[in-house]
């Protein structure tokens, strides 16, 4: 079954505390992003592992492989369970996100960032790149064989993804509207999004949603819509195997 992780995305500790306090009971995971962490600094980590919850700490590493290793190390030190980095960075450095990763206490999920949700084709082609999934599926290949556990994408590349990499990656989603549909439709500012039951169905692992969850009336009952909209899609198709694609 596909997990739902809620996205905190606000400006100050108070807020994002005072949401994981009313979702808490209804969702196992949330993601702490760069303008809640900035703003709130690793201290807001810890609370929320102290609230029993898991952590998703979205930074997007992106430097040189010794930065990235030490930035990795000292994430896996605060206790976070899953953080991101950009595939385009490289396989150095890819591979020293993994090997911090491996040799600390803590070993969190390492996912690697392909084309953000918010780019179209138009938006790639200043990268000389104009089809967006293979260029996703290019920089999945090249996180699989560096050991990673699962690559960013939108719902549209997640097929791609799994078919590619023999199911041995996870994909983990953002772009989740429970009204959207796979052209964009009403989806602010993402463009290559989908709803939570194509997306399970496309092979998803992970579903990140924010706004629609956190700025609901009632939150609890958006996370149960969401959830609802998860189990009646049934399992996702192609879950990782044990063990990293090496190609």
């Amino acid at each position: 079954m596909a997990e739902l992780i809620i996205a905190l995305d606000f400006p100050h500790a108070e807020q994002a505390l005072f949401m994981a306090r009313t979702v808490h009971g209804e969702a196992d995971w949330v993601k702490i992003g760069l303008e809640l962490f900035t703003a709130a600094g690793p201290r807001v980590v810890t609370d929320m592992k102290e609230l029993g919850l898991k952590v998703f700490l979205d930074l997007k590493f992106h430097d040189i492989p010794n930065t990235v290793r030490g930035a990795v190390r000292s994430a896996a030190n605060l206790g976070v369970d899953m953080l991101t980095l950009h595939a385009s960075g490289g396989r150095a450095m890819l591979e020293a996100a993994r090997e911090a990763s491996l040799t600390s206490r803590q070993s969190p999920l390492l996912f690697a960032v392909t084309v953000l949700t918010s780019m179209s084709a138009e938006d790639t082609a200043l990268l000389g790149r104009n089809d967006v999934p293979g260029l996703v599926r290019d920089l999945a290949r090249a996180s699989g064989q560096a050991g990673l556990d699962g690559v960013v994408c939108s719902a549209l590349e997640a097929k791609l993804v799994k078919e590619d990499s023999r199911g041995k990656l996870a994909c983990l989603t953002p772009g989740i509207r429970l009204a959207a549909s796979p052209d964009g439709a009403g989806a602010d500012d993402q463009k290559r999004v989908a709803d939570p039951a194509f997306a399970v169905t496309q092979g998803s692992d992970y579903l990140v949603v924010g706004r629609p969850i956190t700025g609901a009336q009632d939150p609890a009952a958006a996370i149960r819509a969401f959830q609802r909209a998860m189990a009646e899609a049934g399992p996702a198709k192609g879950k990782p195997e044990d063990g990293a694609w090496n190609g």
